[in-house]
């Protein structure tokens, strides 16, 4: 059977499309200064960072935080990345050129599990605004990844079926997410991903650079007249 051309990409935005640790390692030591606890290393922090904010801040405050700790930990998380979110995140090399020279073929989208409006301040800070529809983030919807939710809503936006739509990630939570709803997954391996989770994902169809993820896109693409 022939596989469906690509109509719709989906892209993942931490550690897929930008580089976001330094802004999440500087609220990191924001909460632990909150909190009474030495500051850490930036390079700690960053070797934390991967499968979402919650487990970065679980991570940060070492061992099993209480739940109550965690919590609080969580809510000031969020009200210091507010004011860093856009301070030093910056696209990965070679990220905006694929992303116009994709956008020129095919509809793109986003679905991130970071809150929406961290996630439409950072695309209007690189100049991305208009380049994604929908946008969807952790609290667009009432589910998040790896539930399918989002990808069909990107589906049912395009009026196209799961397996014309490829979803673009750097984790196993992207990966769930794709095959939960019946689409495409290709593992941009420049991300986020930790060695555990590039394990996992050896077999899946990849690409080392945004470059080489475009040049595969296009080849898979529906013509224009399709």
């Amino acid at each position: 059977m022939t596989a469906a051309r690509v109509r719709a990409i989906a892209f993942d935005l931490d550690g897929t499309l930008v580089d976001s640790r330094h802004d999440l390692a500087a609220a990191i030591n924001r909460v632990r200064r909150d909190l009474g606890l030495g500051e850490l290393a930036v390079d700690e922090i960053l070797g934390m960072v991967g499968e979402g904010a919650r487990n970065l801040v679980r991570r940060a405050l070492g061992g099993d935080p209480a739940d109550d700790l965690l919590a609080r930990a969580f809510d000031r998380f969020f009200l210091h990345y507010e004011s860093e979110c856009t301070r030093r995140t910056r696209p990965f090399a070679g990220i905006d050129e694929a992303l116009r020279a994709l956008a020129a073929r095919v509809p793109l989208a986003l679905v991130t599990n970071k809150p929406e409006r961290f996630s439409r301040r950072i695309v209007e800070h690189l100049g991305w605004a208009g380049l994604f529809d929908p946008l969807v983030g952790g609290d667009t919807l009432a589910t998040r990844k790896p539930d399918p939710e989002g990808l069909i809503a990107v589906c049912a936006r395009h009026g196209i079926v799961p397996a014309e739509l490829v979803l673009v990630g750097d984790s196993r939570i992207d990966a769930r997410t794709a095959a939960a709803a019946g689409c495409a997954f290709r593992f941009a391996r420049w991300g986020f991903a930790r060695a555990e989770e590039r394990a996992e994902l050896a077999g899946a169809p990849a690409a080392d650079s945004p470059a080489v993820l475009a040049q595969q896109l296009r080849a898979e693409l529906a013509p224009p007249s399709a």
